[in-house]
C-alpha cells in the first residue's frame, strides 16, 4: 500500500516548501500533503484491524495530515514530518475510540430480557447515565439475572457495597451517599468516587457480554 505513494521529502526539500506555503504558495501545500501521504500509510497500518482497515485510516489518517500542514510553520522546533505524524496518529485513535463508543453503545441498547409486564428492557434501561432514574427504576429491575453477576463479578467487595446500598439491590430502601458514607467511615465526596467507577466497571463488564 505505502510503496504506491511518492517518496517523503528530505529535510532540505521540506525546509523549501514549507517556506513557500507561508508565502502563501497553494501548490506547496499540496506538495506537502503528498509527499506525507506514505507516513499515514505507515501509521495507519499500526492500528489496522478486523474492524478498522488500513484503507479507512488512511483517509482518516490523510485528515490529520492535512490539520497537520495548515498549522505547522518553520517557528516549530519539530520537522514537519515528525509535528504531522502526531497528528495522524491523534486523528487515528479519535476515530478509533469514537468506533468502540459507539459500538459499546449499540450492544448496551439490544434487549437482554423482559419486566414482570413483558416490556423489553436492555441493560442501559438498569444503567442509565442519570442516577436519579436508577434509583427509580432498579427495584422494577433488579429480577435481571445478568445485573447480579455482574455486580458479583466485576466489583470489588467495598465498590458492591456501596451499589448495593446505593441502589437498593438488597430489597432495601436506596441510601443516600451521606448515609453510606457515615455506615462506612469515609467522606461523602469518596463514596461518590467509588460509585462512579463502579457503575463504569459495570458498564463495561456489561459491554463485554
Amino acid at each position: 500500500m505505502s510503496s504506491s505513494f511518492p517518496n517523503p521529502l528530505t529535510e532540505k526539500e521540506e525546509q523549501y516548501y514549507v517556506k513557500l506555503l507561508e508565502e502563501n504558495d497553494p501548490d506547496a501545500r499540496l506538495v506537502l500533503i503528498e509527499r506525507n501521504l506514505r507516513l499515514v500509510a505507515h501509521i495507519a497500518k499500526k492500528y489496522a484491524g478486523p474492524m478498522t482497515t488500513q484503507d479507512d485510516l488512511i483517509s482518516i489518517g490523510t485528515i490529520g495530515l492535512i490539520k497537520a500542514v495548515n498549522t505547522y510553520t518553520s517557528k516549530k522546533s519539530t520537522r514537519l514530518a515528525t509535528y504531522a505524524a502526531k497528528c495522524i496518529e491523534n486523528e487515528i485513535l479519535m476515530s478509533i475510540r469514537a468506533s468502540k463508543r459507539i459500538k459499546q453503545e449499540v450492544s448496551l441498547s439490544l434487549p437482554i430480557g423482559t419486566d414482570k409486564d413483558g416490556n423489553e428492557i436492555s441493560f442501559n434501561d438498569i444503567l442509565g447515565t442519570d442516577t436519579d432514574e436508577i434509583v427509580d427504576s432498579i427495584n422494577l429491575k433488579i429480577q435481571v439475572g445478568k445485573l447480579h453477576q455482574a455486580v458479583n463479578s466485576a466489583l470489588t467487595p467495598r465498590e458492591k457495597t456501596v451499589i448495593i446500598s446505593r441502589y437498593g439491590l438488597d430489597g432495601a430502601e436506596p441510601m443516600p451517599q451521606r448515609e453510606i458514607a457515615e455506615r462506612l467511615g469515609i467522606s461523602r465526596s469518596y463514596v461518590s468516587r467509588i460509585e462512579k467507577r463502579a457503575l463504569e466497571k459495570l458498564k463495561d463488564y456489561l459491554g463485554e457480554k
